[in-house]
């Protein structure tokens, strides 16, 4: 038996099964929004997204290849009280197993998919999700697949709602509504916190690029990113500061990372984090460190591409004899160092 930090109890399984579990905040929302009477959970493992669907509906179909992991599902189950799960142990796709399945208001499907790939593909998981719809298609006409995350909209080739949700400030779910389930082309979501961002109906300019780093610098929540929704995020910062207030620009770090950037200071629930710009210097370590230590620093984020070897060299160089409670994110872009303060969390 094991314990995974996001769940309450502790859950049945072996380490890598309860490693990979839905953690609970994404299981509890998710099933939240599939509340129905009947629901088939496909490929349902050790249960982890099961326990929250049974908590919602009325009566749930769990199906697993493994019977080991069946056996872990009924366990946790049995820990959560629960007692209204029919747990069927087979192929998702053999008529045998279909035909245990009445017709049911939402068929949930989390395919296995390979633990590492060169680019993430819906092809890649299993069983796919076009066979599950042909198999499941007189079950129901809702369906819900969880998906790689690091999958752009632009990859997935279906007539879905695309839902990216990002768990404490990390992309940590792809979830893809079918039929009466899908309510927009693509949703963001940040939990713990609950709040969305959703296309808007009308096109949106393109967010201006910005050189330099101004005042104030944003990060946006990864789901934003991901779904393609950082021009309604803007959008709704402007509506927020006002017009005249001033300009959110795009500020593009390196790769990986891009911050927004404005003179303008405000709380936005889908920023991950508000920062005050301290300083912009050359990405000198000792320079760095003699900047800091007046400034009630005690502690450095690199948010920069350092050579995995050299992190901690780097790192420990930037905080020697830092003593204070403040924790600083740097950012290095082009050789160029950008100091930011945490302000606050939404």
């Amino acid at each position: 038996m094991a314990r995974r930090k996001q769940f309450e109890k502790p859950l049945h399984g072996d380490k890598e099964s309860v490693r990979f579990a839905t953690p609970e905040p994404i299981a509890r929302y998710r099933a939240q929004r599939l509340r129905c009477k009947t629901l088939a959970d496909i490929s349902c493992g050790i249960g982890g997204q099961t326990i929250f669907f049974a908590q919602q509906c009325e009566f749930v179909y769990a199906v697993e290849i493994d019977p080991a992991k069946i056996e872990y599902a009924k366990q946790n189950c049995e820990v959560y009280g629960l007692n209204n799960v029919k747990f069927i142990c087979g192929d998702a796709l053999d008529p045998k197993v279909i035909e245990q399945i009445p017709t049911v208001d939402v068929v949930f499907s989390d395919p296995f998919r390979p633990a590492e790939e060169d680019e993430r593909h819906v092809s890649s998981l299993e069983p796919g999700i076009p066979n599950v719809l042909s198999a499941y298609g007189e079950k129901t006409t809702n369906f819900a697949f969880e998906a790689p995350p690091q999958m752009p909209p632009e990859r997935i080739p279906f007539d879905c709602e695309k839902e990216y949700i990002s768990l404490e400030g990390q992309l940590n779910r792809l979830t893809l509504y079918f039929g009466g389930l899908k309510q927009y082309d693509r949703l963001a979501v940040a939990l713990p916190a609950g709040e969305g961002l959703v296309p808007k109906n009308m096109p949106l300019p393109p967010i201006r690029e910005a050189e330099k780093m101004k005042l104030c610098a944003y990060e946006p929540e990864p789901s934003v990113v991901a779904a393609g929704l950082l021009p309604e995020l803007v959008e709704s910062m402007m509506e927020m500061s006002g017009p005249i207030v001033g300009a959110f620009e795009l500020f593009r770090v390196d790769k990986k990372r891009l911050l927004l950037t404005s003179d303008t200071l405000i709380k936005q629930a889908m920023i991950k984090h508000h920062y005050l710009v301290l300083r912009v210097i050359p990405f000198k370590p000792r320079e760095i460190n003699k900047f800091l230590k007046d400034r009630n620093v005690g502690s450095v984020v690199l948010r920069a591409g350092v050579k995995p070897e050299d992190y901690w060299e780097v790192r420990n160089e930037i905080e020697k004899g830092l003593e204070g409670k403040k924790t600083i994110h740097l950012f290095v872009k082009n050789g160029v160092a950008i100091l930011c303060e945490v302000l606050f969390k939404v």
